[in-house]
């Protein structure tokens, strides 16, 4: 089977789950024709991507409880919806860095069509998936010091590692927008995503467009450091042409 009909088969898993409330890996090995340690590696894609929770033989939906929207079938479609258009930017044998989170995670499923990529994280989930794709990329990790908060490694030390390589491209997310100044965190510790902004030639933050308006101090990225936002169409017209005002293109995928 090949890149492409492993990325339609992730998304099948994932509506077919939506519909079923349940699958199991035996099920979908027969279903698929492939073996069940391949739909294994594909359950474990998904499940770093925020998309579904394994099981002993299979994986169940979400609970509600874990996740903000009003349906999980919302969650998946946009989260799958924005990491599409995102993964379309990548060309085979880029450099590129995935930060840590949910959002960015969901780009995962899209990278087994890429070839030759090298890829840094700071997230031990994002690397442990990436290690499962079929066509595996070169992986680094930052290294540094461990935040429960964020579920990832910060640091002088991540930040020197950084430092040390030049990328094509930053994935990164946000906890809001702020329509003048750019993208926002809870987070306090945030110097790392500027040094990741600073050694990518091109910056893509995807976020979904309920994060619009909050009321967050923390600037994570100014906008002059953006160069793409890619969001859903939930982001008003109106909204997308100030930020785009901003020097910054901005795609809104339906969901």
């Amino acid at each position: 089977m090949n890149k492409r009909n492993t990325q339609q088969r992730r998304h099948l898993i994932v509506t077919q789950l939506q519909q079923q409330g349940e699958v199991t890996v035996e099920q979908l090995a027969e279903q698929f024709q492939t073996s069940e340690v391949t739909i294994r590696k594909d359950l474990t894609v998904l499940e770093t991507a925020g998309l579904l929770l394994r099981r002993y033989g299979g994986a169940v939906p979400v609970p509600q409880d874990f996740v903000s929207e009003s349906s999980l079938e919302k969650v998946s479609e946009r989260k799958l919806a924005i990491a599409k258009a995102a993964a379309s930017l990548i060309k085979d044998h880029y450099r590129i860095i995935i930060d840590s989170g949910r959002t960015t995670a969901a780009l995962l499923p899209e990278l087994a069509s890429k070839r030759g990529l090298v890829v840094m994280t700071n997230s031990l989930a994002i690397a442990n998936a990436l290690r499962e794709l079929e066509n595996e990329p070169t992986l680094l990790m930052t290294g540094g010091t461990w935040d429960p908060q964020s579920e990832a490694f910060q640091g002088q030390l991540a930040e020197q590692m950084l430092r040390n390589y030049d990328f094509d491209q930053l994935f990164i997310g946000a906890d809001g927008i702020d329509l003048t100044r750019g993208t926002t965190t809870y987070n306090e510790l945030y110097s790392l995503s500027r040094v990741m902004a600073e050694v990518a030639r091109e910056v893509i933050v995807m976020l979904e467009s309920d994060k619009l308006g909050r009321k967050i101090h923390n600037l994570e990225l100014p906008w002059s450091m953006v160069k793409v936002l890619v969001t859903d169409t939930g982001l008003s017209v109106e909204a997308a042409k100030q930020i785009e005002q901003q020097g910054v293109t901005v795609i809104r995928v339906q969901f």
